[in-house]
């Protein structure tokens, strides 16, 4: 690699049953100031030996994948399970560390792009997109009879044989969706570890993920050694962990048998074979060891230590991947940080408390990345047990960001957002006298700005009338110093 990248609440109980010098620029029509939102570098240092207040990379990202397992609809503790496996082969193919330094990091943002094709396999499958890419993830793509029974039975979950039908067809008729969903997957994910600043070998693993040894592959069908070795690396060990968490080790190694030569590396698949009698191994794996075992295999010589500037460029990055869940909340993350961090300037708030302030902001929504884009997307009135999922996702948000230690500050601000001073927020109806300041500068903020963006069921307001609607609700669901330092701050980059 060149230069190195880079007091916890308790659990709440919910209430119903429950860098670089690239700059990151708002739409100027949703921009609240014009201002770019710089990504710096380096992302991290390596750590001084002995410094027991380190927050290394590698345990802030692999504690966020756990959010990308959730939009990919897999169990928890995908990401980590496939990176234990893909360190595993890079030791055992004989890979340098520069190299296995940047699959290790492949491995834990390869789904970052994830999200980015989510409306859109909820749209063409007329399902919940978290179902159906958890669904398709065992599916052989080269068996066209397979291929076509499951996506039979993947679409149109809450309709009759005659929507189903016609989402059937509407996706046979589509063409080369397959090949076009997971380019915006693979290129929007390469990208993130580009705006990262990981090297381009890391992002190239990304962008070849779901390329295939015998050409059949995506986005670019590109065949045998044309894959990166980092990328074959990868992909056998993603497909081998979803067959490992529904059949056991076995399985995992019989998948790689059956699509060798075909999907994978045969030269990998023999490494693999040879697992099948190390049960301690895979006993650890599926035990719930995989964090361990991921922590132990970074294969860095000293811990690389994130930067104050490289967790702000984290958040930026993962704030990016919550937004590209729906084409409603394009940018809606970083909205919401510029105006949280622009009333606490206002309202007097220190340089520290502003800057915690907007990486609540960032992150506010990551609990979405856990509801299903058909939820998130539709038009009409939510039911009953859509609303429970809209209500799950503050809570959501709690629990990844409190698994970051360098994010447990602000992961509780960030879960109240939607909470209100007379209790009637959500999800757990907490009162004024329980909501610290920073809470209810972040809920004015993502108030006001749901209210001037677009909505399936409705177009944005105008500053004027959205501030009208704010102060209506100051002083009884909205903290009134808070709504006050939202006018002075609208106001003032009018």
């Amino acid at each position: 690699m060149p230069s190195p990248l880079h007091g916890t609440p308790r659990t709440p109980t919910p209430r119903a049953a429950l860098g670089g010098g690239d700059a990151l620029r708002l739409p100027r029509t949703r921009t609240p100031r014009d201002v770019p939102i710089v990504v710096p570098r380096p992302l991290a240092v390596p750590a001084a030996p002995g410094d027991a207040h380190v927050v290394s990379l590698a345990e802030v990202l692999s504690a966020l994948s756990h959010a990308l397992d959730l939009t990919e609809g897999l169990p928890e503790g995908h990401a980590l399970r496939s990176c234990a496996m893909a360190m595993r082969l890079a030791e055992e193919t004989g890979l340098g560390t520069d190299d296995r330094l940047a699959l290790y990091y492949a491995m834990l943002l390869k789904d970052a792009g994830c999200s980015s094709n989510a409306a859109r396999v909820s749209a063409l499958f007329g399902a919940d997109d978290r179902a159906v890419k958890a669904r398709m993830k065992g599916v052989d793509w080269h068996r066209r009879w397979s291929l076509a029974v499951n996506t039979l039975r993947a679409v149109g979950d809450d309709g009759g044989p005659l929507v189903r039908l016609r989402h059937f067809f509407g996706i046979a008729r589509a063409g080369a969706v397959t090949r076009e969903l997971i380019a915006i997957r693979c290129e929007r994910g390469a990208g993130v570890a580009r705006t990262l600043g990981f090297p381009e070998v890391t992002a190239s693993a990304i962008a070849a993920l779901d390329e295939h040894w015998n050409g059949r592959g995506h986005p670019l069908g590109l065949s045998g050694e044309e894959i990166p070795l980092l990328a074959r690396i990868a992909n056998l060990a993603q497909v081998m962990d979803v067959f490992l968490v529904a059949g056991g080790a076995e399985a995992a190694v019989r998948v790689a048998e059956e699509r060798s030569g075909r999907w994978f590396d045969p030269q990998l698949v023999q490494l693999v074979r040879a697992w099948r009698g190390d049960a301690g191994w895979w006993r650890r794996l599926r035990a719930g060891d995989a964090p361990a075992m991921a922590a132990s295999a970074e294969p860095s010589r000293a811990p690389l230590a994130v930067t104050e500037g490289g967790l702000d460029a984290i958040a930026a990055a993962f704030a990016d991947i919550i937004d590209a869940k729906s084409p409603f909340t394009f940018s809606h993350s970083a909205n919401v940080a510029t105006y949280a961090e622009g009333m606490g300037r206002v309202m007097g708030m220190s340089p520290d408390e502003c800057r915690t302030l907007r990486r609540a902001g960032l992150l506010h929504d990551f609990g979405k990345l856990g509801v299903s884009s058909r939820v998130l997307d539709k038009a009409g009135a939510l039911t009953a047990e859509e609303r429970l999922e809209v209500l799950r996702h503050p809570v959501y948000t709690w629990e990844i960001l409190s698994r970051v230690s360098a994010f447990q500050s602000f992961a509780w601000t960030a879960a109240l957002h939607h909470e209100k001073l007379d209790g009637s927020g959500y999800p757990w109806g907490m009162r004024g006298d329980r909501l610290e300041l920073a809470a209810r500068v972040l809920a004015v903020a993502d108030v006001y700005e749901a209210l001037v963006a677009d909505r399936p069921y409705r177009g944005g307001l105008g500053r004027d009338k959205a501030l009208d609607v704010v102060r209506k609700q100051a002083g009884a669901q909205l903290c009134a110093q808070a709504v006050a330092g939202l006018e002075a701050y609208v106001g003032d980059v009018r």
